[in-house]
């Protein structure tokens, strides 16, 4: 058994391209001793910003080797009349690399015993690995030097060994060699590799911590321990994103504490750690009661802790976040001089989208399907229709135009300092939630309310303003304008999550009727179907885990979005009921039903033109069907009752009567049936 070690050296890659390289590569690599049938033991692949590695561990040396038995050309064309071999049969020989001589008849064929040596796992490596390097894929890869092939960063240096030897490879104009770089500071630059045991720890003496989950522990550890010093403490639970940013562009990384000036603690919280994590990868440090402290951690990706470095280091990124934080502060204080309510009116220059207005007619929608959504809840409207009218008013403020991740949060803040109700102000902030597709939903009704009605708006406007030709600028799997998705998304756990009894259908129909009313643009006939089933594919998709796609097709007997919860319910039920076997006849019984009646709408039953008892039986087992509807359970074991009389009626009536009233009859009669049916689900997908 055997190890192997690869590593890609090159220019510092984006972090976001570092996580998606590993899973290409080991998907790569699997693949690849998949289709040679080479076993191992252990694939590792591992990175940092400035390499790529791949560690296998316990391969086997070769492929196995295969014997098999190949078919040739059937004997009539294979043999001469003499009994002499056909230049087709020679020709299958030399294929299969045999001689005449090991050809033989079998069931009226020639045939031949195949032997192939399994190749060396250094020979595949060798053949495949600049093919894998090169299939790779990312945003922005680029040609480099005279190459025509493209990659993510300049390639470096290529480390290649198959256990303590160098595997022979040349990737672009690089040959493979046991030595590498370690960090751009460490004092052992130079670092001759052993193998792929020794690997990590070679590169750990050069100042590289190549794995990355050590790497992330170094950082949390590291970084908690610094905080310490000054009695504060690192919130890393709401900073996933950060922490692994920071892992994925550091090498050897050092904690290193820093301040800023205390008046910058007079603007909102959100904005501060806005700038440290988001703009500038800082670890915001918070007092051991709750409040925002002036310091912050950056992680710098350095090799020794001399003062005079440490602190140029120091200033530098204090330096830069006084800046930010500066414009933060005068901002705040501009914004605020007026109530949130008087910023409304700046709305009226600001663009929604082309063709559909500005942000202040979104506005005045956004309300007008608040007001809908309350009526339809019975609730109460006047905070509701107050936070709808303040909503968006914080886009057009200084502090919000240079920090729009901040939108919401910002008119939270504003409104609470305007003299607003809270309930008012956490609807601003919330009414954007969720803010990606499995965050959470907004947590009181008044946010509930206008985020439902501000997605459907969204969505609804785009689908009407991209119609006929301009359907190519709606929502693809690479594109998704306006996040339509998102918003699709929001909508149904939004509805699905707090209960609310909505009827979805109609707020859609109603925001596109407004949207043609309002911009004279003429609702074609097929876009209103669009957005249902644009909305819907999304639901689809959400519950594609629990449901079968057939499960919630056939749940989908009406329009789902006019009852989520009557929907979601019929799907459990069919999921518990599919199993039993009463079920799996009654489905059976109807799909015999359905296939008959699949183009007829006859309904006018006559009795007398019953000719057969099965006829008869039948249609009194029909009459007898009394249970209620809306009691699914009871309906559909009701509905198993006519199990026996269905297959009697279908075993001894001929329903395609020579005789056309008698047909009808029976067909009128199954038309009964179906419509029996249909309030169970739609047995077709089942």
């Amino acid at each position: 058994m055997s190890d192997f070690l690869l590593e890609v050296l090159v220019q510092e890659l984006p972090y976001k391209f570092i996580p998606d390289a590993q899973k290409q590569l080991k998907n790569a690599f699997e693949k690849l001793f998949e289709e040679y049938g080479i076993e191992y033991g252990k694939l590792d692949v591992q990175a940092t910003p400035r390499r790529l590695a791949v560690m296998i561990f316990d391969l086997t040396d070769k492929q196995k080797d295969i014997a098999k038995e190949a078919k040739g050309p059937i004997l009539n064309i294979a043999l001469e009349k003499n009994g002499t071999y056909t230049p087709a049969a020679l020709g299958f020989a030399k294929k299969n690399n045999v001689s005449e001589k090991d050809l033989y008849q079998k069931d009226n064929y020639i045939w031949a015993k195949i032997e192939i040596k399994g190749k060396s796992t250094k020979e595949i490596l060798s053949e495949n690995i600049e093919n894998i390097i090169f299939k790779l894929q990312g945003p922005h890869f680029m040609r480099w030097g005279n190459h025509d092939e493209k990659f993510s960063r300049p390639i470096e240096n290529i480390v290649a060994l198959y256990n303590n030897e160098i595997l022979p490879l040349k990737v672009l104009d690089k040959i493979s060699t046991n030595k590498t770089l370690g960090h751009r500071f460490s004092q052992n630059k130079n670092v001759t590799i052993t193998n792929a045991k020794t690997y990590i720890d070679d590169l750990r003496k050069a100042n590289v911590i190549v794995n990355i989950e050590e790497r992330k522990n170094t950082i949390v550890q590291s970084a908690t321990n610094c905080a310490a010093q000054i009695n504060t403490v690192i919130n890393f639970e709401n900073l996933d994103d950060l922490l692994e940013e920071v892992t994925y562009i550091t090498e050897y990384p050092i904690p290193v504490l820093c301040d800023f000036d205390k008046k910058y603690l007079e603007i909102p919280d959100i904005v501060s750690t806005t700038v440290m994590s988001k703009h500038q990868r800082y670890f915001p440090l918070w007092q051991k009661d709750g409040k925002l402290s002036n310091h912050f951690i950056t992680m710098a990706n350095f090799v020794g802790s001399d003062e005079e470095s440490m602190n140029n280091i120091k200033a530098g990124n204090q330096r830069v976040v006084s800046a930010r934080l500066e414009d933060g502060i005068f901002f705040y204080k501009e914004d605020t001089k007026t109530p949130l309510e008087n910023k409304i009116e700046a709305l009226k220059g600001m663009t929604f989208q082309k063709g559909l207005g500005t942000l202040f007619d979104k506005t005045q929608r956004i309300i007008k399907l608040s007001e809908e959504i309350t009526s339809q809840l019975k609730i109460d409207n006047k905070d509701i229709l107050r936070a709808a009218k303040l909503c968006k008013a914080d886009l057009s403020t200084q502090l919000v135009f240079e920090f729009t991740e901040l939108q919401g949060f910002i008119g939270e803040n504003y409104a609470l300092k305007s003299g607003e109700k809270e309930n008012i102000a956490l609807a601003i902030k919330e009414h954007y939630f969720p803010l990606s597709a499995y965050s959470e939903t907004p947590s009181k009704i008044e946010g509930q309310v206008i985020s439902i009605a501000d997605k459907i708006d969204t969505i609804c406007a785009l689908f009407i303003s991209t119609q006929g030709k301009m359907k190519k600028k709606r929502p693809t799997g690479s594109n998704d304008p306006l996040g339509a998705r998102r918003a699709a998304i929001g909508i149904l756990r939004t509805v699905i999550t707090n209960d609310l009894k909505l009827n979805l259908k109609t707020l859609i129909d109603n925001s596109l009727e407004m949207l043609s009313k309002e911009f004279n643009i003429p609702l074609e006939k097929e876009t209103q179907g669009e957005v249902y089933e644009f909305i819907l594919n999304r639901l689809y998709i959400m519950y594609e885990k629990e449901f079968s796609q057939n499960i919630l097709k056939a749940s989908a007997i009406s329009n789902p979005l006019e009852n989520l919860d009557k929907f979601l319910s019929r799907a459990k039920f069919l999921k518990e009921e599919i199993q039993k076997e009463n079920f799996k006849k009654l489905a059976e019984a109807a799909n015999r039903v359905l296939k008959i009646t699949k183009d007829s709408n006859i309904t006018q039953i006559n009795e007398k033109l019953f000719v057969l008892n099965e006829e008869n039986a039948l249609y009194l087992a029909i009459q007898k069907q009394n249970a209620s509807k809306e009691n699914i359970k009871e309906y559909t074991q009701n509905l198993e009752e006519l199990i026996t009389p269905i297959n009697n009626f279908f075993d001894k009536v001929l329903v395609m009567d020579k005789d056309e009233k008698i047909k009808n009859n029976r067909i009128a009669l199954l038309n009964k049936l179906k419509e029996k049916f249909s309030k169970v689900c739609d047995f077709q997908y089942l």
